[in-house]
């Protein structure tokens, strides 16, 4: 645990010298947030570009900021603690843990990489609700599935993990290869949850990051070296870009951030085997998504919406709530469900 606290507060440092300047160049290199509603007079506006439209002109890339810090010191500091005489314990064989957790967190950051540059750079097209820019959704969808297939035949098969956990229940169910797309629709519907959620300033930094205390207590708890100095590393950087995501930010996420971390936080569940902690702890996340696919299901059973506006946080903005209330409020419920999900991952 010393360990441990001493690697988030070097991330911590690193990521805060190094922000500062990297925010610098996004502005240098035009990688700012667009306008995303249409400027033609009539024209049709979605919601949310009426409400955030004035944020064009941030700077969008700190996923990818996050993702390489916390990669490059992972790949400088584990091997020297090894060496240093660190006991290093696992559940499982440390090479294939470490090559999993790292292709799923820079795999899905490349591919949110490049739908933020769509959206940054690409032509803007008319759409259902207004401007549509970025990656189609069938086509992000599709590569979101191939990429979540690799990584769960990866855990089934170097691993060897193909079991689910009941708590209360005390059941284990056995599923053989019928983990491969369990696992596989675990980190799709996180990637999509997490990405929903990146709406409001401050938003997923918050809660992920009450996720992410959660399962280092539990990834500390079982002794898995790999997995909570990756997490420490994680925490600290994420703390670090907070504070300069808190409403108003002066810097985004994007979809770099918000697959790549959505991804990473469902591959941590599977891989301490707490898949029903990781729904709770992830609660918000969860109602995020599942608000979205309830006004999703209106439109298509009913042809209507079924709430006023999805997701749960754009509603309330849209009911009067000032966005910095939603995100503090999003962040005590967070804590709330991270203490009742350690508590499910403990009895």
């Amino acid at each position: 645990m010393v360990l441990n606290l001493g690697l988030l507060i070097f991330s911590f440092i690193v990521t805060s010298v190094l922000i500062v300047p990297f925010i610098n160049l996004l502005y240098r290199l035009r990688f700012i947030r667009r306008v995303e509603g249409s400027k033609k007079k009539g024209a049709k506006q979605s919601v949310f570009d009426k409400l955030h439209d004035w944020k064009a002109g941030t700077p969008v890339g700190a996923g990818i900021f996050i993702v390489g810090v916390v990669s490059i010191l992972f790949a400088l500091i584990f091997p020297l603690a090894s060496y240093a005489g660190v006991f290093v314990s696992a559940a499982y064989r440390v090479a294939d843990e470490i090559n999993i957790i790292f292709f799923t967190f820079i795999s899905f950051a490349l591919l949110g990489l490049y739908d933020d540059s769509v959206k940054l750079f690409g032509k803007k097209e008319p759409g259902k609700m207004g401007m549509w820019i970025g990656l189609r959704r069938k086509h992000k969808f599709a590569l979101q599935w191939i990429l979540a297939i690799i990584i769960s035949a990866m855990i089934y098969n170097n691993l060897k993990i193909d079991i689910v956990h009941i708590p209360l229940l005390n059941v284990v169910v056995n599923l053989g290869p019928w983990y491969i797309p369990f696992a596989a629709f675990t980190i799709v519907a996180f990637v999509n949850a997490v990405n929903i959620t990146d709406g409001l300033d401050g938003l997923v930094g918050g809660v992920l990051l009450i996720c992410l205390f959660a399962f280092w207590i539990i990834a500390s708890s079982v002794f898995d070296t790999p997995l909570s100095v990756f997490i420490s590393l994680w925490i600290g950087a994420l703390i670090a870009f907070l504070y300069f995501n808190i409403w108003p930010a002066r810097i985004f996420l994007g979809d770099s951030g918000a697959l790549s971390f959505g991804a990473t936080l469902a591959v941590v569940g599977l891989l301490t085997g707490k898949i029903l902690a990781l729904v709770v702890i992830g609660g918000i996340f969860v109602l995020e998504a599942t608000s979205s696919l309830i006004q999703i299901f209106g439109w298509k059973v009913f042809n209507k919406p079924l709430f006023p506006m999805a997701p749960a946080h754009l509603w309330l903005q849209l009911r009067g709530w000032e966005e910095p209330k939603i995100v503090m409020r999003a962040w005590l419920a967070g804590l709330m469900l991270a203490i009742f999900g350690l508590w499910l991952a403990v009895i």
